[in-house]
């Protein structure tokens, strides 16, 4: 993943501190890229399935969320739970678990599969779609952001099933809007060396988003990104992702936070509904499992990376919390949900 930029780097309570949220995302191994230049005129209607047939856009990948950024024109967009939204030029809409959803412009026609509407574009990976009743066009450029280890992370739990982002006139705005403005250029030149470029893009407005959705949460929200923004909870996080192997207490967050004992729990219990040293825990995890998958060190040497004495113990943390053994997991082996 690339890196993320000085001038958002601070979660807003954290005082220019250490990032958690670039790092929980390193932590799952972030990529992404373009996979669809799209261009629609009304009416149209389709629906894109929340898994892919094998062979298309995607079906490969363990854990995707989906942006849509519309370019142009715009359109109704549906998703399972019934929620429609109306979305135009300008908006950047993503779908953390890629659900099924469909959008439509017009008078309604009969809803066209998505899959069926994609062809082989220029560059291998980014297709395209022509389709519709040739009246108003709709352009939309879709993208995808890949974690392959998604058992443990809360962040993709705690966002909306779709999140809109308006653009608007700050300084934020501003860097997204050029952001979208290049992956739009880039997406129809189709040259070489593109799909590096738009993946490297699409983190970057990924990391972003997010950072505007947790600045805008209410203060009465719940859930990871709003644990940033809580003063006594977002210092823990802070300390806990930035020494994951110190023997952590809750006694000593709670110094490290500022508060009492009583009082971390009480915040974590209301914020993130669980308590300090299970969070903990489950970091720890995360990393072991990434490094478990992506590297060859010893479970032994990763044990002792995450904080546990001995290897034993790390086995019998990491299957209460997986479901399998690391060697099992090394194996490719999961038994958790899938979201």
């Amino acid at each position: 993943m690339i890196g993320t930029p000085p001038s958002f780097a601070a979660t807003p309570e954290s005082g220019g501190g250490y990032d958690v949220l670039a790092e929980m995302l390193r932590s799952v191994r972030l990529s992404g890229s373009v996979f669809l230049n799209a261009r629609f005129s009304t009416p149209f209607a389709v629906v894109s399935p929340r898994r892919y047939d094998a062979g298309t856009p995607m079906a490969h990948l363990r854990h995707v969320s989906v942006f849509h950024l519309i370019a142009a024109g715009g359109c109704t967009i549906e998703i399972v739970t019934g929620e429609q939204r109306t979305v135009a030029a300008g908006d950047i809409l993503l779908l953390p678990f890629a659900d099924s959803h469909k959008f439509w412009n017009g008078e309604l026609p009969e809803m066209a599969f998505g899959p069926d509407l994609m062809r082989p574009g220029p560059v291998k990976g980014l297709w395209t779609v022509n389709h519709g009743g040739g009246g108003e066009a709709t352009r939309m450029v879709c993208g995808f952001l890949e974690s392959s280890e998604f058992l443990f992370t809360p962040v993709f739990r705690s966002l909306p099933p779709l999140w809109v982002d308006r653009t608007g006139d700050d300084k934020v705005s501003a860097l997204l809007t050029s952001t979208v403005r290049e992956i739009l250029g880039l997406a129809d030149a189709a040259a070489p060396g593109t799909e590096l470029m738009l993946g490297r893009l699409m983190e970057l407005l990924f990391v972003e988003v997010l950072r505007r959705y947790a600045a805008r949460l209410p203060a009465s929200a719940t859930g990871w990104f709003a644990a940033l923004n809580d003063p006594i909870v977002g210092r823990a996080l802070q300390c806990v992702h930035g020494e994951p192997a110190r023997r952590w207490t809750v006694d000593e967050l709670a110094r490290e936070a500022g508060a009492s004992r009583t009082v971390l729990a009480e915040r974590f219990n209301a914020v993130m509904g669980q308590a300090p040293i299970e969070y903990v825990t489950g970091w720890r995890m995360q990393l072991a499992a990434e490094r478990i998958r992506s590297g060859s060190d010893s479970l032994a040497a990763i044990a002792t990376d995450v904080g546990y004495e001995s290897e034993a113990a790390f086995n019998r943390a990491f299957k209460r919390v997986t479901g399998v053994t690391p060697g099992r997991w090394r194996d490719g082996v999961t038994a958790g949900p899938s979201r």
